[in-house]
Formats: C-alpha cells, structure tokens, sequence
C-alpha cells in the first residue's frame, strides 16, 4: 500500500531540495512504491514509474499513447491552444501518423550527414572558447553550452544567425513556464511568437530552398505525400528546441562531473578513446532529459502489481531508471570506464519508436564540446568549489541541469 510519506506530489519534485538531490527520493520510490500515484496541480491522476524494468517496458508499450491533445481533452486545457500548434509532430503523436513523420525527418537525419558536420563543430567550439576569458572566473553555459548546439542546429536547419537569440529566449520561456496564471501568459506570448517565427522561416525556405535541413524537409517526400504546412512549422520547433535546450544542459552536467572528479577526469585525458564511454556515461549518470514528456493511457494497465486506470497520464522518470541498482551495478558511482553492456543499456535517449533520433548529433557534440575544452585548458577548475552546484529551478522535471557553472579556463595561468 502507498503511504503519504512513499509518495510523491509533482509539486515536491520541483522544490529547491529536491532540484538538489533527486537521486536519494528516486531511490525511496524505486523501493517502495516504483509506480507512484501523484498529485499534479493541473489535477489530472498522473502516475511516475521509476524502476529500470517497468520504464523501459512503459516506452515502448503502444497503450501509453503520445498524442495528448488529440485524445485527452485536459490537456488541451491545460496547456492551451497555443502549445497545440507546435505539437503537431512526431514527438506528440502514434502510429500511423508518428511513422509517416519520423520516417520523413530520419530521411534526411542520417548518421552520415551528422558526422559530416563535426569538423564544423569543431570550428564552432574553437571560436567560442576563444571568446572566453582564460583567467577570470565566468560562467561556462551562456558562454559555451549553449552557444554550441544552437549554432550547430541552427545551422543544420538554415536558421539565420540573427534569429537564434530570440528563438533561444523564446524557447527557455516555454521551458520554464508554470501553472499560475502569469506564467500561463508568458507560456502563450512564447509560443505564439515561436510559431511565428517558424511559419515564416518555412516560408521562406519553400521560396529560397537553400542546403539545409529545413529545405530538405519542406519538399521531402513519400509515399503518404510530404509534410503538411502544420506539420512543418511543428517539426522545426521540436529539432531547433530539442536540438539545443537538451545538448546544453547536458554539456554542463557533463563538465561539472567531471571537474569534480579529477580521477575520472584523469583517465578520459590519459586515454582519449574512453570519449564515447564518458558520454554514454554522463547521460546514464545525469543525463539532462530527467523524465519523458507525458504519455497517457489509453485502457487499463498494470506494471509492478500497480493499475494505471485508462486516462491517467504517466511520466517516466528516466533518470530514476539509469540508477536502478536491478540493472546497474554501483549505479550512484560515475565511472567512465563503467563496461559497456552495462553502460550503454541506459534509457538516456529514450527507447522505442521515440527513441531520440537527435541523439547521433547529441553524441557527436559532446564529444567534441569535451575534448575541446579539457584539451585545449587541462587545468580548467571550478570557480568556486566550496559553493557546490546549483541546479536549474523548474516548474516541470522534464530537464535536469544547472543554472550556472562559474569555472577558471587557466587559474595556473
């Protein structure tokens, strides 16, 4: 039976001290009550999985549906008609409709044009961190983490330069909007104006196709047809938001992991062939991507002895998962030279037909935003060590990353 102490509000997973240390009450709910009935403001029965084994099922299972907006008339109510608009795409929809989509983006996604672009991540990183002051402290994510993925997306997709400011402030508004009625506003004005932003972009794009993804989208077709106007501006939004906002914070987790590890620190810069282990490492350790976007079910279900009645929402809490102890061994330790058939089994990029098919270009950054830095400044240390981090406060535990990450490139210097 659940008591009110196993259990968890939605509200209390977004509290200062639980932003701190979510692994500890991860731990007590994937012990006592892995499938947790909560209490959201929004009012819906929502329900958190948190077990390794039920989450990975959960991913996968077709009667969790994700088209929240066509299916579930709350949630239109809850998030409003303006987040509907960026929602028409693969993230947000099943089969059949998910597999036309998806199949039309991976088209042009391939791993082969994603490995294309690292010379010219390279060449991004070496700018940024030629901007960066070597021996004052300064904060590393508006600095570098974030600049990086959005020039590198944005130039996958063919945004302009100019534009990419505003789509990030636009984007780091929907991400952290709330429930209150202010925030609502903030949420609306947001999204309208990133769906402004995209309508107009895939306008011009349609007019002046150039070499780019977005180009490539807008005449990319099939045999179900190509992608409608709707679908377009939709698709757009999710690759440039999921595309930066993720990669970023990942960067930074990854950066502070290290730093705070020196011995871990060590053995990447002693053997640099452990750079793919270290990544896969860092996105099963604190991967930036804490809970998956709400399914919803859409009939009875039952994982761990627990009902899910049908029409409950479900969050699966992926972070919870990567530290399961049924499948990781020592999983609260970071250990980059952590054997791969245990490492790479993490549910960091998700699993299924959802699985992350951004997730070859977040590899890719992070391999090269990590060898960039520690390369280039080998005695990079905290700014200031003794005030530990401090973790982005957000109104949904969707991301997991910091809010700031004062460092010194070269204090020896």
């Amino acid at each position: 039976m659940t008591t009110t102490q196993d259990a968890v509000t939605a509200a209390e997973r977004c509290t200062p001290e639980f932003r701190r240390d979510p692994h500890t009450v991860y731990a007590r709910l994937r012990e006592a009550v892995p499938v947790c009935p909560m209490r959201p403001p929004h009012g819906n029965e929502t329900y958190l999985i948190t077990r390794y084994e039920h989450a990975r099922a959960a991913l996968s299972d077709p009667r969790l549906s994700k088209d929240m907006y066509g299916a579930l008339d709350a949630y239109r109510r809850i998030f409003g008609e303006s987040s509907v608009a960026l929602d028409d795409n693969m993230l947000n929809s099943d089969p059949p409709k998910h597999t036309r989509l998806r199949r039309l983006v991976s088209s042009q996604f391939t791993p082969r044009r994603v490995e294309a672009l690292r010379p010219r991540i390279e060449e991004l990183a070496g700018d940024l961190l030629d901007a960066c002051p070597t021996r004052e402290p300064f904060d590393l994510l508006p600095a570098f983490a974030f600049p990086l993925p959005i020039g590198v997306i944005g130039e996958l997709l063919g945004v302009p330069a100019e534009d990419r400011p505003l789509l990030q402030r636009l984007s780091t508004t929907v991400a952290q909007s709330g429930f209150g009625e202010e925030a609502k506003r903030a949420q609306q004005e947001a999204e309208e104006g990133l769906h402004a932003c995209f309508t107009d972009l895939v306008a011009a794009k349609r007019a002046h196709p150039g070499e780019d993804l977005l180009s490539a989208l807008v005449t990319a077709r099939d045999g179900d047809g190509g992608l409608t106007e709707s679908e377009l501006v939709s698709t757009a939004f999710l690759l440039m938001f999921a595309g930066h906002k993720t990669t970023a914070y990942l960067i930074g987790n990854a950066v502070h992991h290290l730093l705070s590890r020196p011995a871990q620190l060590r053995a990447l810069r002693e053997d640099p062939e452990l750079i793919r282990a270290t990544v896969e490492e860092l996105v099963r350790f604190e991967g930036s991507v804490e809970s998956a976007t709400f399914r919803y079910a859409t009939e009875d279900v039952e994982y761990g002895g627990t009902l899910i009645p049908k029409g409950s929402l479900v969050q699966i809490a992926l972070s919870s998962a990567n530290r399961d102890p049924r499948k990781f061994d020592a999983p609260d330790e970071f250990d980059v030279t952590r054997p791969g058939n245990a490492r790479d089994a993490h549910v960091g990029f998700g699993h299924g037909i959802h699985y992350c098919l951004g997730a070859p270009l977040a590899r890719l950054e992070m391999q090269v935003a990590l060898t960039s830095l520690f390369d280039r400044f080998p005695r990079m240390a905290p700014a200031d060590p003794a005030g530990g981090p401090r973790w982005m406060q957000v109104p949904f535990p969707a991301f997991r990353g910091l809010a700031e990450l004062p460092v010194v490139l070269d204090p020896s210097g």
